[in-house]
């Protein structure tokens, strides 16, 4: 049986749980007062969590983007050309959603592969 590793939040869940190959990353969203400062935010907080696990962003294979406003689709997809090289895109489901959270305007969270 492999070892099952979490990185634990304050809150009622882990930000990540690797599990064998597997890296299943909880919900990260940025800081800040626009659409670009939280991306940037929750890009970098990925990268944190990725880092744990020796992993960089292109181990994630899918990823979900919540967003709070279907018009910041446009710059999102801009963003994410930004954060991956045209071959390394993770499969993406993109939905919105009203947050619990009145400052939030996204969440991302998704899986990643650390197999050989």
């Amino acid at each position: 049986m492999s070892e099952i590793k979490r990185i634990l939040t304050p809150y009622s869940y882990a930000s990540a749980v690797a599990a064998g190959d597997w890296v299943f990353l909880g919900l990260h969203r940025g800081s800040g007062d626009s659409f670009h400062a939280q991306i940037a935010n929750t890009f970098a907080g990925l990268r944190r969590t990725l880092a744990e696990f020796g992993l960089a962003l292109d181990s994630l294979v899918k990823v979900n983007v919540w967003l709070k406003n279907i018009e910041d689709l446009p710059t999102m997809e801009e963003l994410f050309r930004q954060h991956f090289a045209a071959d390394k895109f993770p499969a993406r489901m993109t939905a919105t959603t009203a947050f619990i959270d009145a400052d939030c305007l996204l969440m991302i969270d998704g899986v990643a592969y650390r197999g050989k």
